[in-house]
């Protein structure tokens, strides 16, 4: 019988010498089609389980060329060090693994030269569907990547774009949440944000304003402070607002779970934990919950943004219409300060 080099990675020409088959029966076989073929049953179990004795793992490219699919998923994300997208990432890797597929992550870091360089190496890549969370000001590079493969928004909306949309309905949720917050404290509520170039920025600024509105506050203009979302940013953003007043604000919206990361480590540093800051946030983390200092926060359903959006690729991919081509999920309010709680009757 002939032999294998141990070192050499088998392909289904060494299972076929092994069984005594031809290339043709041992593909068969191993692609699932004895039966239709008639293969008889002692070879189809000889090619099976020489195959797994081997570590036999079939052609990726083959398998591409014969399909015309390559079976990835290229996803880009502003950075995977943000919570949100590293647990959207987390459900989307699983998804795709569960179905056959490979998901392929790109990091942009917000900026949009280098976004396009990521697209363009998935492109090259042959993805068969791309999910963008995009910094871009217009969809004309993603419109012509549409014309030849699926591209669906996730969590950003591209000003004016008509592309498939899954995201977040941030500005309801952000408003009830500041409504209630700011009837608590009509006379002092900032809010800080990342770039204003981006969806989040804008839709949950809108929010804070609305919630004013609706609680009867008029929002003075040095109440919004805009920079990036890096927790660096909120540090140095939430830093100069304290040396401003000299003290913690009465109340405080940030826009992003990396904006309060930045607030948390300044108040941590300054001992300011204990303070009487009334903090609130768009984004969640499970760790908020043990915290002296509470946190009302907007929470993100993660893992449905990942559901919906490999749902709505993959009936892209497979040449299927859309129900609906723009989604927008709730937001889940958990309220954990006192006041809030009062406020809304809750023990």
């Amino acid at each position: 019988m002939p032999s294998v080099k141990k070192n050499k990675r088998i392909t289904i020409s060494d299972i076929a010498a092994l069984a005594g088959v031809s290339k043709s029966t041992a593909s068969l076989v191993l692609n699932g089609r004895s039966k239709e073929y008639r293969v008889s049953d002692d070879t189809r179990d000889r090619i099976l389980a020489l195959a797994g004795e081997h570590h036999y793992q079939p052609s990726f490219h083959a398998r591409s060329l014969r399909s015309s699919r390559s079976h990835t998923l290229g996803l880009v994300v502003p950075e995977m060090t943000n919570y949100g997208f590293a647990v959207i990432s987390r459900e989307l890797e699983t998804l795709c693994r569960e179905a056959g597929l490979q998901l392929l992550i790109a990091c942009t870091d917000e900026n949009p030269a280098q976004e396009m360089m990521a697209v363009n190496s998935l492109v090259q890549r042959q993805v068969d569907g791309l999910i963008v969370a995009s910094s871009q000001l217009n969809d004309a590079e993603y419109q012509k990547i549409n014309a030849s493969l699926p591209v669906v928004q996730m969590d950003r909306l591209i000003t004016g774009s008509e592309l498939p949309l899954v995201i977040t309905d941030s500005l309801s949720s952000t408003a009830t949440l500041v409504e209630n917050v700011a009837r608590q404290h009509p006379d002092e509520f900032y809010f800080l944000g990342g770039q204003p170039r981006i969806s989040p920025t804008r839709d949950r600024l809108a929010g804070f304003q609305l919630g004013l509105e609706r609680a009867g506050v008029v929002c003075k203009p040095e109440w919004i402070i805009n920079g990036n979302y890096h927790p660096s940013s909120g540090y140095e953003m939430f830093a100069q607002l304290c040396a401003q007043l000299g003290r913690p604000p009465k109340a405080l919206f940030t826009a992003a779970c990396g904006l309060l990361e930045g607030v948390l480590r300044y108040l941590n540093q300054h001992q300011l934990m204990e303070s009487d800051l009334h903090l609130c946030s768009f984004d969640d983390h499970y760790l908020f919950d043990g915290l002296t200092l509470k946190i009302d926060t907007v929470a993100q359903d993660c893992r449905a943004l990942a559901q919906h959006s490999f749902d709505m690729v993959s009936a892209l991919i497979d040449e299927q219409p859309l129900e609906q081509n723009a989604l927008y999920l709730p937001g889940n309010i958990h309220w954990r300060h006192a006041g809030s709680k009062a406020l809304l009757g809750q023990p």
